[in-house]
């Protein structure tokens, strides 16, 4: 079936890869890559994608997870940045509503804060327009006392008001996979656990492809194409030291943590965005989910391996302290914190230059020997940033060779899997009968709002699944739906990657992965057949996931 993504699937893609000459080779798998290969697979190239780990394994899964505008750019005037990815906000959430959900967020301020009633509602205007928000999702302004009825656990002391405006609140690792799963339906080629370990050439110098290996398999092949596009996120600056064009710019990666309580601990209604009470003119998120409570984050610089940045208990401690003396709440304290999550941003820095002159800008560099890298820019704008780097390829491949003619982009309106071109409006119709639809294959109610919203127009998939259900299973029926969901249709081949970057639950349900974690692999170690020294590793692998999560704890007992 041309919509499975199985493991069977990717055999099938990376022997197509090494057998038949791409138009265009992507190299990683966050939510830039996926969305080049679908921005470049739309106009007419064949694309091929490879990520070294699993999708969105890298920064793409460790975000704030808000498909937002970029409030803070307006404080260093940076307008336009703020016009491009504030319009992208409506586009992504029409394209993908079930992944996308808009919020109100408040952000109130204080005396003797940076913001003052008449700063905080000029910025929301200035923002709304820029970002050509409908009328009905305008800012509006709160004094004091409607700010503490809306929300009660607002610090009182010293509170002015409160702006309100609205953000998206999104499943970054969803929305990556939601990108993959709508390029390969377009025939995009795609492989996880594929690692370029070397570029190739040509006669001329100009790069023509590259080395790659098989992580599961260990075998070395050579995928040829027309021109590569490095996307590797934090490890961009690597491709391009394989390249030798390493030089002028370079990425200064910055390490972001996040932490996960209960919400009966922190039990806020409304998303809410603050200054920290430290005079670092730092910004912070506090965003109820799924009966949980997340915030962050931490803006620190980070020089070691980008894979798995770890979680301090300095870390930890700056952020709870923070929210603790800006929310009239219990104090929060190492115990309470279930579970966390940190991740790197990829800024760029120009030789020379002062650490405060870091941009967070995208930025494109394009070496002498042709390759093409990406680096910077956020969530919100992947798609912009797609566009903008697949018209220079494009562009190129036309002028250069005389089998294609150049198109220009064909994703401004192009719904991603989950989701059809009746949008968020529909989605909203589909959304009650799809709900019914799971009651009566037997889950509660609230079970199915979850799925629904976690897998959209795909969730029918799902329900087949459950309606297979074999009573001897030793998963629970939306356990076994999900992983054989993920199994069959989104390239689950580690159980991280289901129990991580498919389902949330390590972040959001960490006492579920705890009792389901054996089942999960003992039901994977069937499927796929593995024997004792994977079974073991990937054993190993999970357990160490877990205990990232919990690692700051020991150090402070």
């Amino acid at each position: 079936m041309k919509n499975k993504l199985s493991f069977a699937t990717r055999k099938h893609d990376l022997e197509t890869m090494a057998e038949h000459p791409l138009d265009l080779l992507v190299i990683g798998g966050g939510i830039t890559g996926a969305g080049i290969a679908l921005d470049a697979q739309t106009r007419g190239l064949q694309t091929g994608l490879i990520e070294m780990r699993d999708f969105a394994s890298g920064t793409s899964s460790r975000s704030t997870k808000l498909v937002h505008g970029g409030l803070r750019y307006l404080k260093q005037l940076a307008f336009h940045e703020v016009a491009e990815v504030g319009t992208e906000r409506a586009i992504v959430y029409e394209n993908a509503p079930h992944v996308t959900t808009p919020l109100k967020m408040m952000l109130p301020f204080y005396q003797g804060g940076t913001l003052g009633k008449f700063t905080t509602a000029a910025a929301l205007d200035v923002y709304d327009r820029l970002a050509h928000v409908k009328k009905s999702e305008r800012k509006f302004m709160l004094d004091k006392q409607a700010s503490l009825q809306r929300e009660p656990y607002l610090k009182a002391a010293g509170l002015k008001g409160t702006g309100v405006y609205v953000e998206y609140r999104t499943d970054d690792a969803r929305l990556v996979m939601e990108v993959v799963k709508r390029a390969h339906q377009e025939g995009t080629l795609l492989a996880n656990y594929v690692k370029a370990i070397d570029l190739i050439y040509n006669s001329k110098g100009q790069v023509a492809g590259a080395k790659v290996r098989d992580q599961i398999s260990g075998e070395e092949i050579t995928i040829y194409a027309k021109r590569v596009v490095n996307a590797a996120g934090p490890w961009v600056d690597t491709i391009r030291e394989m390249d030798g064009s390493n030089k002028g710019k370079h990425l200064h990666l910055t390490k972001g943590v996040h932490l996960v309580v209960d919400n009966s601990k922190f039990p806020v209604k409304n998303a809410i965005f603050f200054d920290t009470p430290f005079n670092d003119k730092r910004m912070m998120f506090v965003i109820p989910r799924e009966g949980k409570t997340y915030f962050g984050t931490t803006d620190t610089t980070w020089t070691k391996d980008p894979a798995e940045p770890t979680v301090t208990p300095k870390d930890v401690h700056y952020i709870l302290e923070a929210v603790n003396k800006m929310f009239d709440i219990e104090p929060l304290h190492f115990a309470d914190v279930e579970s966390a999550w940190s991740g790197v941003r990829p800024l760029i820095q120009e030789e020379g230059k002062d650490p405060s002159e870091i941009s967070r800008k995208d930025e494109i560099f394009h070496s002498e020997s042709g390759l093409y890298s990406i680096a910077g820019g956020k969530l919100t704008g992947y798609r912009k940033m797609a566009e903008k780097i697949v018209n220079q390829v494009a562009k190129d491949i036309a002028q250069t060779y005389g089998d294609y003619h150049y198109v220009e982009t064909q994703t401004l309106h192009l719904p991603l899997s989950g989701a059809d071109q009746s949008g968020s409006q529909g989605f909203k119709e589909f959304f009650e009968p799809a709900v019914e639809r799971g009651v009566a294959a037997g889950l509660d109610h609230e079970a199915a709002e979850k799925l629904v919203h976690r897998y959209g127009r795909n969730v029918e998939q799902l329900y087949n699944f459950l309606a297979e259900y074999p009573t001897d299973s030793r998963l629970e029926p939306v356990d076994y739906a999900q992983l054989y969901y993920g199994l069959e249709y989104e390239m689950v081949v580690h159980p991280i990657d289901y129990l991580l970057r498919r389902s949330s639950q390590l972040l959001f349900n960490f006492s579920h992965v705890m009792e389901v974690k054996d089942q999960i692999i003992a039901e994977m170690a069937d499927y796929f057949d593995w024997d004792e020294k994977t079974e073991n590793q990937m054993v190993h692998e999970l357990q160490q996931q877990i205990e990232l999560r919990q690692a700051f704890k020991e150090k402070v007992i």
